[in-house]
Parts: structure tokens; C-alpha cells; sequence
């Protein structure tokens, strides 16, 4: 059974009322006796990171799944009544709250890490100051993660740090930003100056602050044009600043690259490895294998056995379920990788520029399905109904089968390993890595202009060194984290995007399975992305009738803004 730290949500009720004997309530969990305990403080983290799973539950409303399909390297897919996916990758409107459960999810995410902020220091019981540190550092690293992808998403939000219940207009850029570097560096400073093995796997580290640290610093310097980070109580965080965290965090969290780069993806798994031509006799162990803790993996979305239908789902992985291959065909046609619901079918420019510029990168054949050569009895048009499909499809995130004893074929790994229902929907057990080293490594070399731990990440695929130049780093953060949910804040940093997202109209794709290609639609992806001011989503407009005109719409959004999308055809 695969071990989960998010499995319970705290569900705790809150109450002002006192009665005349001013007594404390020894039935129910309220603030005026709770939280008190080392059990209390624990409780509270595990609702924060619950909120993880909770935006898992449909991964649509999402920002790894919105920015993985913006991006210039995946296009929407799905089938024709799937238009959310097509939405999000054409900078378009679905419905006029598309993105509300994501937006309430993440506040709620917020509201509990306030509540342990403003109330870890009331628990006793701790065994040391740093497991009291390290507590409360998790809790200001997940209040910046939240915001991060909250301000990258949406551009303005309101920035609510208490629990109080406030009625906020947007914080600008640079408040949300000052908060953010406030809150990394206050768990920077918090949590302790010990290797990551020596926390429960799961938890964030100190490490994992300095390096979400920089990659804030690069996208808000870059997008906004800035030098500095600004930070709350004055001052700023500089590039100096950085790097010197991203050298703490290589030289002592312990992490490492591993090995191989194909055994950081399930393909590589001990059932299924044999029986996948592309890794059988490579001697490949899956970094994963039996809940081993993969070293490289700094922060991720962690998943479990104990999905169900209803409130539980989010405990499977629903992005591989997503990001699987469309259509109910035997699995056979698609062994050794499962099959889902046909979002992000793989840009082919992302195939033929990484042959131009890389042809012996093992990267590419790893991350990317070929499927007229690796999959020829693959069917196209996914129930008749596919968008937007192409010959490539990602490998990392899609999911993976495996032969049963009996040579069926089991609809994940999972089956096997962690004992979970043979259900496509339900099984998918891999964990989404939201930040790995080889993320540290190329951040370093382009905040200090060098080559060295680059070369260190080229190394492990095999390829030669090569000297340090932006287009060199540029292309090294395209191969080594495709479909990793870095490209869309990448090429919106660079200030590329507009011309890479143009790029996709007129691309060779199939529309029901037969031939098609890529549409201007909506005035086109530059014009979509220069009208939401650098490719800004929507606020969901309930929450502006919620907020009674407090909050307003982004630029490119709403009545007359042409971002209505009504289909492919």
C-alpha cells in the first residue's frame, strides 16, 4: 500500500461563541482548544497539503495541467466536447468561471497555512525547536507555493495572510511577489540544516525553499524586468542572494541526480520494464520502484492507493489519466502505456527541433512517444471524436500497463505493485514532481552565466559538454523538463512567447483521426497572449459577483473580448 502523508483533511469548525461558564469544549476541535498538541500541529499540515490532492480531484482546474497545454510544446486534445482542454491551450474561454475550483481550492490551501502560522506556536510537546521550525516553515513555504502559482496564473490576486475574513481587491505584482520572497525566505530561515533523508518523505525541506526561491527570482526578474525580488518587511532579494542558496541546497540537501534519466519515469518499473522494448536488457530501475524515495525529487504531488469515486479521487493521479493516450482500444495497440482522455498530444515542432539540434539526445526518445514507430498498431481518433491529435505523444506523465501473470494486461503498474483497482480511472499512482534537482542545476547556470552543473545534466544523457550561452540554457531547460509544467513560465520569462505560441497554427495534426492541421482561432495564440497582458487566465466571475465589484476582470477576458471559445470546427 502505497504511504501517503495527505490522506486526511483536517476538517475543523471554528467557533467564537462563549457560554457563561466560559468552558473549554471537550466534544468538537474549535479555536479554544486547538490546536495545543504536537498531534494538533501535524493535523494542520496535512490539511495544507491535502489541498494538493484536492485540486487533483479533476486536474482541468489546475495550473501544472493549464500551463502544461498553453505551453508551445502541447497543444488541448481531448475530443470535441472537451473544449476546456482546447480552451486552455488556445488562451481562451470555455465558460465564464472555468477556473473556479482551482481558485477556491488554492484559497483554501491559504486559509489553513494562515491558521498554522498564526497558531503552530500556541502547540508544546515538541521534541526539539526544530521540529517546531520545520513545521512552521512548511507551512510558509506552501502559503508561497499557493501564491506563486496563484500570481503566475492569474497575474493580480488578493493577497489574504490572516485568517480574518476580508472582502480584497487584486495586490499588485509586487506586493504578491514581496510576500512570496518573505514567506520562502522565512522557511529558508526556519526549517533546519539537515539533509532531506532526515525528513518525512513528502515534506517540503529547506532545500526545496531555496529552490522554488529561484525559480520566483527568474520569472518575476524576467516577466517583470525587475533586478531584485522585493520583500515585505524591506529590502530584496538579489541574484547574489540566489545563487547562494542554490549552492547551499546542491552542496548539502543530500539530493542527487539519478543515474539514468529514463529511470525517473514509470515506464522503468520492475513489472514493466522487461517487457517494454525500448528498456528491456538496459538493466533500468525505476527510481520509484516499492515507495523507494527518488532522490532527485525535491517537491511533488504524492498519490495513493486509496482513491475512490467522489471526494477521494484526487488521491489517484487524474493528470496521467488526462495526459493518457484517447480512446478504449486493446492495450496491445498501446503496451506498454495506458490510456485516458487525450489532453496535450505533443507539438511535432518539439520532435523535429530537438532531432536538428540534439539527434543523439537519449532525452528525446525517452520523453516522447513516437507512435507510427514505437506504437504502429496504435489506432488514431480516440472514440472517433479526437482534436488536435498528432504522431507524438509525452511519456512521463501518461500511464503505464504491465502483464499480469496470466499475460493479460493490467491497466497500470499499480495493480502489481501497490495493489489498486484495475481501473483506468482509479490507479494511477505516480507521483507529480514539481521540482527536481536537474530544475537547480540549469537555474544555477543561467542566474551565473556558466556551464558547469549544465554540463552535469547534458552529461547524464550522454552528450558532450557545450559552453554557456542563453540559447544553449534555453534549449537544455526544453529538453531536460519537457512536459514538466516549466515551459510556459519559461518562454513567458524569455519574452519568446508570442512568437513560439504563433508558431503552432498551420502544424500537421489529425482531426477525428484523419489528416488536419493547427487553426488561428480567436485572432490567434500571439493575439490571445498579448491581449491577457503576457497570457493571464481569467478570474472565474462568480468570485467577482462574490467579491460585489471588489475584484475585476483581466485584460482579454469577459463580454467583447472575442475569448470565447465555441469548438474546433
Amino acid at each position: 500500500m502505497k504511504k501517503i502523508i495527505y490522506l486526511f483533511t483536517l476538517a475543523l469548525i471554528f467557533t467564537s461563541c462563549e457560554d457563561f461558564l466560559d468552558t473549554k469544549d471537550l466534544t468538537r476541535k474549535n479555536t479554544s482548544n486547538f490546536p495545543e498538541t504536537v498531534e494538533d500541529a501535524e493535523q494542520m499540515l496535512a490539511a495544507i497539503y491535502n489541498n494538493l490532492n484536492l485540486s487533483s480531484q479533476d486536474p482541468q482546474f489546475s495550473y501544472f495541467y493549464a500551463a502544461s497545454l498553453a505551453s508551445d510544446d502541447q497543444f488541448g486534445g481531448g475530443g470535441e466536447n472537451d473544449r476546456l482542454m482546447q480552451a486552455l491551450d488556445l488562451l481562451m474561454n470555455y465558460n465564464n468561471s472555468m477556473l473556479e475550483p482551482y481558485w477556491t481550492a488554492r484559497y483554501k490551501g491559504i486559509y489553513r497555512a494562515n491558521t498554522a502560522i498564526e497558531t503552530i506556536d500556541n502547540c508544546s510537546g515538541w521534541d526539539n525547536e526544530d521540529q517546531r521550525n520545520q513545521m512552521k516553515g512548511e507551512a510558509y513555504f506552501m502559503r508561497a507555493f499557493f501564491y506563486d502559482e496563484l500570481a503566475s496564473f492569474f497575474g493580480q490576486v488578493p493577497l489574504v495572510i490572516t485568517t480574518e475574513a476580508q472582502n480584497l481587491p487584486k495586490a499588485s505584482a509586487d506586493e504578491l511577489y514581496a510576500q512570496i520572497a518573505s514567506d520562502l525566505k522565512m522557511a529558508i530561515e526556519l526549517m533546519p540544516n539537515k539533509p532531506y533523508t532526515s525528513v518525512e518523505a513528502g515534506h517540503v525541506t529547506k532545500w526545496t525553499a531555496e529552490a522554488l526561491m529561484a525559480r520566483v527570482f527568474l520569472f518575476y526578474t524576467g516577466f517583470y524586468n525587475k533586478s531584485e525580488l522585493p520583500l515585505v518587511e524591506g529590502g530584496s532579494v538579489s541574484k547574489a542572494d540566489v545563487v547562494a542558496w542554490l549552492e547551499d541546497c546542491i552542496d548539502n540537501s543530500g539530493h542527487n541526480l539519478v543515474g539514468d534519466f529514463r529511470e525517473l519515469w514509470a515506464y522503468t518499473n520492475k513489472y514493466t520494464v522487461d517487457d517494454y522494448s525500448y528498456t528491456a536488457n538496459e538493466d533500468l530501475t525505476w527510481a520509484e520502484n516499492d515507495l523507494e524515495v527518488n532522490p532527485e525529487s525535491m517537491f511533488a504531488i504524492k498519490y495513493s492507493n486509496f482513491a475512490d469515486w467522489g471526494t477521494t479521487i484526487g488521491y489517484s493521479n487524474q493528470y496521467m489519466l488526462h495526459f493518457g493516450l484517447r480512446g478504449g482500444q486493446p492495450y496491445e495497440n498501446t503496451f506498454p502505456f495506458g490510456q485516458g482522455w487525450g489532453a496535450g498530444p505533443v507539438n511535432p515542432t518539439l520532435w523535429n527541433d530537438w532531432v536538428a539540434a540534439e539527434p543523439n539526445d537519449v532525452r528525446r526518445v525517452a520523453s516522447i512517444i513516437d507512435l507510427p514507430n514505437e506504437l504502429p498498431n496504435y489506432a488514431k481518433g480516440g472514440w472517433t471524436d479526437m482534436v488536435q491529435e498528432t504522431d507524438y505523444w509525452q511519456k512521463k506523465y501518461t500511464p503505464v500497463t504491465a502483464y499480469n501473470e496470466d499475460g493479460s494486461i493490467a491497466s497500470s503498474y499499480s495493480v502489481l505493485m501497490h495493489g489498486t483497482t484495475d481501473n483506468m480511472q482509479l490507479d494511477n499512482t505516480k507521483d507529480i514532481v514539481l521540482i527536481r534537482l536537474a530544475d537547480v542545476y540549469l537555474m544555477h547556470s543561467e542566474l551565473t552565466e556558466t556551464n558547469t552543473y549544465m554540463n552535469m545534466v547534458r552529461n547524464r544523457a550522454g552528450l558532450d559538454p557545450i559552453d554557456y550561452s542563453l540559447e544553449n540554457i534555453q534549449k537544455e531547460r526544453r529538453w531536460e523538463l519537457a512536459f514538466e509544467g516549466t515551459r510556459w513560465n519559461d518562454i513567458r520569462r524569455w519574452g519568446i512567447a508570442p512568437d513560439v505560441l504563433q508558431a503552432q497554427i498551420g502544424i500537421d495534426c489529425y482531426f477525428k483521426g484523419t489528416p488536419d492541421v493547427t487553426k488561428s482561432i480567436g485572432g490567434g495564440y500571439k493575439a490571445r497572449y498579448e491581449a491577457t497582458n503576457g497570457g493571464f487566465f481569467p478570474i472565474p466571475e462568480n468570485q467577482i459577483s462574490l467579491s460585489d465589484g471588489i475584484l475585476t476582470q483581466n485584460d482579454g477576458w469577459g463580454t467583447g473580448s472575442g475569448a470565447e471559445y465555441s469548438g474546433w470546427n
